[in-house]
């Protein structure tokens, strides 16, 4: 058999794929984001008194700060998905965002709240219940990035999971900015990042799983 001949026997059966689209992919990962986001009234979360704090420098901080956090990482993931993507300097790029946005957060912490003790400001029991609301926000937005690395091609399938661990946090505690009732600076950078960094464990561990040897 010919090599001509043997290359049509093997693709006959093949069907088409869909060529991807990384302009289609980002926006399935803000219509899921903003399906969340639009939930989050209807089932009670959304705090209660939004309307009077939407001024507030310090909630204008947490959302802006997520907002943009969010966006940059997710163009980051879909970007890492193809085969020919450096991920890593992204990766470093989007570090560097949330460090600025952390430092930003101490020029916006309410009056009075920098004269509490340390434990007062981060409330470790309310805490950790923040951040495993964040992480079970951000656990439909990951299962979608894992199905669109699964049909894509990375070469960096590491890189591309700790890509998507962080599009997911940062989605995730976007969402839950809008719920949050604490406003202490303090608390978020320490709580949100406790939430964003569980979820980029369970990235890096499970999404590479299907491209290894």
């Amino acid at each position: 058999m010919s090599n001509e001949a043997l290359i049509l026997d093997l693709s006959s059966d093949l069907a088409p794929v869909r060529r991807r689209s990384m302009v289609r992919e980002c926006l399935l990962l803000l219509a899921l984001c903003g399906m969340e986001l639009a939930l989050a009234p209807a089932t009670g979360l959304m705090r209660a008194d939004m309307h009077h704090m939407g001024w507030a420098p310090h909630l204008m901080w947490r959302v802006a700060s997520l907002g943009v956090l969010a966006l940059a990482a997710c163009v980051l993931a879909v970007r890492s998905f193809s085969p020919t993507a450096r991920p890593r300097q992204g990766l470093m790029l989007a570090c560097a965002l949330a460090v600025l946005a952390m430092v930003g957060g101490a020029f916006v912490t309410p009056a009075g709240m920098g004269e509490l003790g340390l434990l007062d400001r981060i409330d470790p029991a309310s805490g950790v219940r923040c951040a495993t609301s964040i992480f079970v926000l951000s656990l439909p937005i990951l299962a979608l990035l894992g199905a669109l690395m699964r049909r894509a091609a990375p070469t960096q399938p590491g890189l591309s999971a700790l890509a998507s661990g962080i599009a997911a946090g940062t989605c995730g505690a976007f969402v839950f900015a809008f719920c949050c009732p604490f406003n202490d600076p303090l608390y978020v950078v320490v709580w949100y990042s406790v939430g964003c960094t569980a979820v980029v464990s369970v990235a890096r561990w499970c999404l590479p799983q299907r491209f290894r040897l």
